[in-house]
């Protein structure tokens, strides 16, 4: 619908109620436009059908890769939308991603918490819907102050101003949500996909570790389950998908076996080579004779060979080094194969080999798979790529002598021809990993934690010593009015000259309005 049509549709629907004579067609006209979407599964719908397109077309064209930041709060997400249409005119292969650990960090009612699952499950959907609500917001107000143009415009500016109403491109786009381990067992799975799909999430993500025992991916004493285990939770969320009508809806599979040496349990295997008996076949264990056997073992048959695997004292089973990349291959393929559309392989550094060499594996089976990748603040990317660089120069034969690989770090380094060549490819590892690793989605978990508190630091260094004031007048507000922050006039950005139009819908001249001359937001132009 365009403008046009929306305010003549509710004026014909006005026309026929007598006592509507109070309510002007055009001003619930904007208010329509300004409120898009009236459910979070009409956003879970419509961005669901984004996504699916962005697969395909990087199917077609592996430069045509997306991002994402994660958000740990509305603010921060409408923050970033609003800049990316500023820097780039478009939201296109831009999304959002809801990280659990920052829910745990910083979401939940107990205080901060490690990324262990234990904060509040339903902390997780109340923040889907706070994105979503702060993204409806910007639309909102840009298209306020796209009206207040329409009202002072005549001729062809007001033409050109209705265009711009008319082509209007939403800061709704998809959230890739992280629903942990599922939370307990497949129907609690079920049951908390139910809300986050309903709070707009079009993409879940899960992880194959036990729900109890859930770490951080970049922790140690991961814990992963049997394929069956997981496949069950996989399936809960595809149901809840299907229950709630986003038929379109995407389901992202991790796979933490590179860094998970335990399990809790034996899978059951009906028969040799079926998925129970491949995870059981990476378990580290012990040929016993079975007249020795002890109670409480546990013993399984191995090509004829009685092998009892071995148990810690956490009453937990290890599985063999250096398994780690065939389970996750494993893991992937499953999954893939058993409706999952996206996988993502948590790995301990950002290495475009190593990833490439797991996906041509996976590829070779699944043709289309493809990946998302947590460009994760946990790696030390500057000393990664370095050390990388480094490698590369000894296999070369090049002379290293001017470099310590274990002190790579310092900052004397970083106008090396080493550390620019490090540089380089940290700019182009989304890029490279896209084209050779089959990465489609390029996420950070958790950088706008990290850019909170380094912004802060400097806030409270400068303001608290001897700059005072000038240390938020030259350090933010300056930077905000020349860099075109809209937050400027914060305000306005809450929402405010929102609020004064609708008081003036309800109440016409006798509105009482908060934008008028003495306002100081009008100090900003």
């Amino acid at each position: 619908m365009t403008y046009s049509t929306e305010t003549a549709a509710l004026r014909q629907l006005i026309d026929t109620q007598g006592s509507w004579n109070g309510i002007d067609a055009e001003s619930a006209a904007r208010m329509r436009l300004q409120n898009r979407f009236r459910s979070g599964l009409d956003i879970a719908r419509y961005t669901a059908k984004i996504m699916r397109a962005d697969m395909a077309a990087y199917d077609a064209d592996s430069s045509q890769y997306t991002q994402s930041l994660g958000c740990w709060h509305g603010f921060i997400a409408q923050q970033k939308m609003i800049a990316i249409k500023k820097h780039f005119g478009t939201t296109k292969r831009k999304y959002l991603y809801l990280s659990g650990w920052m829910v745990a960090a910083l979401r939940s009612q107990f205080g901060p918490l490690p990324d262990q699952s234990m904060h509040e499950k339903t902390s997780v959907p109340a923040l889907i819907e706070e994105l979503y609500t702060f993204l409806r917001q910007a639309d909102s107000r840009e298209l306020n102050l796209l009206f207040k143009q329409l009202d002072a415009a005549q001729g062809a500016e007001r033409d050109a101003v209705l265009a711009k109403i008319d082509g209007f491109q939403t800061h709704v786009v998809p959230v890739i949500a992280d629903i942990d381990a599922g939370f307990g067992n497949a129907e609690a799975t079920y049951l908390l996909a139910k809300k986050m799909i309903e709070a707009g999430a079009c993409a879940l993500q899960i992880e194959n570790q036990v729900s109890d025992e859930k770490q951080c991916g970049h922790q140690d004493g991961k814990v992963t389950v049997p394929h069956e285990d997981f496949l069950a939770k996989v399936r809960a969320c595809r149901y809840a998908f299907l229950e709630l009508g986003v038929d379109e809806g995407i389901i992202v599979t991790r796979t933490d076996s590179l860094g998970a040496g335990l399990t809790k349990q034996i899978a059951v295997s009906n028969e040799p080579g079926d998925l129970g008996d491949q995870y059981n076949s990476f378990l580290d264990c012990e040929e016993i004779d079975p007249a020795t056997a002890q109670n409480g073992d546990v013993i399984l048959n191995r090509d004829g060979k009685m092998m009892r695997p071995k148990r810690l004292p956490s009453n937990l089973f290890q599985f063999r080094p250096g398994t780690g990349e065939d389970r996750c291959v494993l893991d992937s393929i499953t999954s893939l194969q058993n409706g999952a559309d996206l996988i993502w392989i948590e790995t301990e550094k950002p290495h475009v080999e190593q990833i490439a060499g797991m996906m041509d594996r996976i590829r070779a089976v699944i043709p289309n798979a493809k990946l998302v990748y947590n460009n994760s603040p946990s790696f030390n990317w500057t000393l990664n790529f370095r050390q990388q660089v480094y490698d590369a120069m000894v296999q070369q034969g090049l002379d290293v002598s001017a470099y310590d690989r274990a002190g790579l770090m310092d900052a004397k380094y970083d106008d090396t021809e080493l550390g620019i060549a490090a540089d380089k490819r940290i700019r182009t590892f989304q890029a490279d990993g896209a084209k050779r690793a089959g990465i489609f989605h390029h996420l950070i978990t958790l950088p706008t934690y990290h850019t909170a508190a380094l912004s802060t630091d400097n806030l409270a260094k400068e303001y608290f010593g001897e700059a005072g004031m000038l240390g938020y007048v030259a350090g933010v507000q300056r930077k905000e009015i020349r860099e075109g922050i809209a937050c400027v006039k914060h305000q306005n950005m809450s929402g405010s000259d929102i609020g004064d139009d609708h008081k003036e819908y309800f109440a016409g001249e006798a509105a009482l309005k908060a934008g008028g001359a003495h306002n100081t937001m009008n100090q900003f132009g």
